[in-house]
């Protein structure tokens, strides 16, 4: 194995556990002092379940002021940073509690909420983020961004198109993973959000800069994935599967976080913007098509994936070649369908698909892939992803 240049930026502290919510306001104390100001960055929907005031509970108790920011909403807009890091001003640490969403608003709000600029000011890294902010402490309640380890947060700009922000100041200080706050996700929900970190781990280990440190990550997180996907699936209250999907999304964070990810991310974030699919969901059904040819193609990175998911075999040709299969087939076993005919897209829309892969904020995706691809190439991918093929 050849192993290219990279240079590792180490990882967020990641404190883990049932009930570990009920620690938070010592850990914010142990960040940003006592009866401190705390702003809490969620979504209406941890509100209706309760999530919301377990943690303004756990910070009241220990003697802080928590406010609630509740606005987020799925792909969330620019101007719900802006209005996030507008309630952010003073405060002494600001907590994302919630999916991939809350969890980005809350490390950008963060960063930008002591300057003069909005946050479409960073948009693509085109000027740098702030240096000093309050200390983020993210909280999921799903299990597949991997958020609250990733040192990136991604938003819809103005024209709807997804955007992004990068650098050290959206890493979070501390992750608490608690695996109680997923146990009311739905089926479908969990499918698609452990679809997500399976699709990230996998990717960061096969893309042209991957790296053992990244891979390390990667296929720990793979294991983790084809052992407990389906049993929180099938089973919601199975704390143990849910904890390890938790900790499965983090590792994944942590491996996309130091190799990036491929063309299934940017068909999956082109079909956010065209139809805002389920980011899970896209990005699972952009790598099913993507997975043949770049197992073709590196062969070696894709038997080690292989492995993690359980295939037996000595032979990494074969065993990479076989891969393809095992994915669908475990999509399918979590309910993911490869068809989109219920959102009305049709092979006649690959064009346009293929032309938002290609967009500059997709493009390092596209260039990142295990496999070399000519625009052509992306076009019949985008073809063969709204077509669904069985």
């Amino acid at each position: 194995m050849t192993i290219v240049p990279f240079t590792f930026a180490g990882a967020t502290r990641v404190a883990f556990g049932a009930g570990r919510i009920e620690e938070l306001g010592a850990d914010v104390a142990a960040l940003a002092g006592d009866r401190a100001r705390v702003l809490v960055v969620t979504d209406p929907g941890v509100v209706r379940a309760g999530l919301a005031a377990r943690a303004e509970d756990a910070l009241r108790r220990a003697g802080h002021d928590a406010i609630l920011f509740d606005q987020v909403r799925p792909e969330p807009a620019i101007a719900s940073i802006d209005a996030a890091a507008e309630a952010a001003r003073g405060a002494a640490s600001v907590i994302g509690l919630g999916g991939g969403s809350a969890m980005d608003v809350a490390k950008l709000a963060a960063a930008v909420c002591g300057a003069d600029r909005p946050a479409a000011h960073y948009a693509l890294c085109a000027n740098p983020l702030p240096e000093r902010h309050p200390p983020i402490v993210l909280v999921p309640t799903t299990a597949g961004t991997g958020s609250e380890t990733t040192r990136t947060a991604v938003f819809a700009a103005a024209d709807g198109r997804k955007q992004w922000a990068w650098g050290d100041e959206l890493r979070a200080s501390l992750a608490v993973l608690d695996p109680a706050l997923t146990a009311g996700l739905p089926a479908a929900a969990t499918a698609a959000t452990g679809a997500d970190a399976l699709v990230h781990a996998i990717e960061a280990c096969t893309v042209k800069g991957a790296h053992p440190i990244a891979e390390a990550f990667g296929l720990a997180a793979i294991r983790l994935v084809a052992t407990h996907l389906e049993r929180a699936v099938r089973h919601g209250d199975d704390l143990e599967a849910r904890g390890a999907m938790q900790v499965a999304a983090s590792l994944a964070g942590m491996a996309i976080d130091e190799a990036g990810t491929g063309v299934a991310h940017a068909l999956g974030h082109a079909l956010g913007s065209f139809a805002h699919v389920h980011h899970g969901r896209a990005v699972a059904l952009g790598l099913r098509v993507a997975l043949p040819g770049n197992a073709a193609a590196a062969p070696q990175a894709h038997a080690r994936v292989a492995r993690a998911m359980g295939l037996a075999g000595a032979d990494d040709a074969t065993l990479a070649s076989r891969l393809p299969a095992a994915y669908d087939a475990l999509l399918r076993r979590i309910g993911l369908s490869p068809s989109l005919a219920d959102l009305g897209l049709a092979a006649g829309d690959a064009l346009h698909l293929a032309a938002a892969a290609a967009w500059p904020e997709n493009q390092p995706m596209v260039t990142r892939n295990a496999r070399a691809l000519s625009p052509a190439d992306v076009e019949a991918l985008a073809r063969d992803l709204l077509m669904g093929a069985a």
